[in-house]
């Protein structure tokens, strides 16, 4: 890999550690040259403006969080096995010790939902890509018999980022030591009631 590129990373992991903490929107370009030890002009070099960079810490998220839960979730049997998977892979996700400020996506929702622009575009089409991966995860399991056939999918994976965005909330703010008992009850319960 080439130094500017191994410089981007770089940039990006550490941009990506402080956004669940501080928002996308709030990873300072000075701070984060201080802290990497970059000159403000060395950063732009990489990252044209402020916006670029949010954009990037989101794809950034968008790929580690693909990679920690949907794509091992795959190696699952397709159906009610796999949605367990992506399921356990998500709570380890939003307990990751490289996500000490929770998970950066579910921050940038908070901040960008009434602001236009690039970033809240980007993070539109990604969320809308998740709710289809879980809407289709359900559908497999319809597929596979594991749950009924009239189940709304679609609602199954509203009802699914539901429960995870509470889990979140709970877990984060309120610091709730029954959270991750929680967010297993009502995934269940969840599930029972595709089955039914």
């Amino acid at each position: 890999m080439k130094k500017g590129a191994v410089t981007r990373a770089r940039i990006l992991d550490r941009a990506f550690r402080l956004a669940g903490r501080h928002g996308v929107e709030g990873v300072s370009l000075g701070a984060l040259a201080s802290d990497l030890g970059l000159s403000k002009s060395g950063l732009f070099a990489h990252f044209a403006s402020k916006e670029e960079l949010s954009v990037e810490v989101l794809r950034t998220t968008t790929e580690r969080f693909a990679e920690r839960v949907i794509r091992p979730a795959l190696s699952a049997p397709r159906g009610e096995p796999r949605i367990r998977k992506m399921f356990d892979y998500w709570l380890a996700w939003l307990k990751a010790p490289d996500l000490p400020g929770g998970c950066p996506i579910v921050a940038a929702s908070v901040e960008l939902d009434d602001k236009p622009g690039v970033p809240r575009d980007f993070l539109v089409k990604a969320q809308t890509e998740l709710l289809g991966t879980l809407a289709k995860a359900a559908s497999l399991a319809v597929a596979e018999g594991h749950f009924r056939k009239e189940l709304d999918t679609e609602l199954f994976a509203f009802e699914l980022m539901g429960v995870m965005l509470a889990y979140h909330h709970s877990l984060r703010l309120l610091r709730d030591e029954r959270a991750t008992d929680r967010a297993r009850a009502a995934f269940e319960r969840l599930l029972a009631d595709s089955r039914s």
